[in-house]
Parts: C-alpha cells; structure tokens; sequence
C-alpha cells in the first residue's frame, strides 16, 4: 500500500470542500452544508486555526481526508482529538485507508499526550459502526448528543449580557 498521509493547506480548501460535499452526500445531508472555500481558509488556515486537516493520497491522487481538533477531558485531566470528519472515496474503501487514518490519528493522539481519540456515528451507518468496533472503538451508549444551533443559538446567548458581570 502506498498510501502518503499529509497535513492540508490552504492549497487543499477546494479539495477539502469537495471531500465534504461527497461526505454529506453520503450521509443524506448535502442540504447542510454551507462552508465555502473562504470559511474554511478562514476557520481552518487563518488567524486563529479552528481544527487541522490531513489529506490520504494514494499514487499520487487524494482519496480522502480526515478533519479533527483538540477537545478536553475534565475526568482525565488532559486533552484528546476529535475527529469531525473521515471520508475515503467509495471506489477506493475496502483498502485499509480508512484504518490508516484512524491509526494516523490514534498515533498523533498519543505524541500530543491526549487520553482519546472519539468521534461520532450516524445510528443508521451500519457497516461504519462494525469497521470502528472492529478496531476497538467503545459505542457510548449512554450519552445524548446536543446541539444548539441557528436561532435557537441566537436566542440562548440572548440571555446573557457582559454589562452584568462584575
């Protein structure tokens, strides 16, 4: 296999935009995405990097990538990596890329002293729960994902005013 895992630039933002459009269309959420090569110059390569990315070429061509950032651990009392995103382009799964960068990702986890690497999974993506159980990942049962977003952000920050702090 000569599959080469590099770190993205700010080159990689269409192919990036591009890798997270065929993942939403995959997922059935292409409707969701509004990133555009400027947002994510910005968030990924700007002033302040948001989240880092790491493009899997095979001979030569890019087959996915892999985007992720540091989250905290308060029971552990150190940092891990979360990983958003992993895409490998469906003519090129069933090669081992996908597990590549996932040990790419665990290994860079222990480098930065980090106690875990997690992500999410759509409940209905069957054969991508199997693929992570297969390599030791824990399903996390007993957590509820929650999010706000939109308005309803706009309308929770509503609520607090820096003037009434001391």
């Amino acid at each position: 296999m000569s599959l080469i895992i590099r770190q993205a630039t700010v080159e990689d933002c269409p192919l990036i935009l591009k890798f997270i459009r065929e993942l939403a269309n995959y997922e059935k959420l292409l409707h969701e995405v509004v990133a555009d090569i400027g947002t994510l110059e910005e968030s990924l390569f700007g002033y302040k990097p948001y989240a880092e990315v790491v493009i899997a070429q095979y001979q030569g061509q890019p087959v996915g990538f892999a985007l992720f950032f540091h989250n905290y651990s308060t029971f552990l009392g150190r940092p891990g990596l979360y990983l958003e995103d992993l895409y490998i382009q469906p003519e090129m799964r069933g090669k081992g890329f996908g597990k590549t960068l996932l040990a790419y990702l665990a290994n860079l986890a222990l480098e930065r002293n980090c106690g875990r690497l997690e992500w999410w999974v759509l409940d209905w993506n069957q054969p991508a729960k199997d693929f992570y159980q297969s390599l030791g990942a824990e399903p996390m049962d007993d957590w509820t994902v929650n999010r706000v977003t939109g308005e309803a952000l706009g309308k929770l920050a509503s609520h607090y005013s820096a003037k009434d702090q001391p």
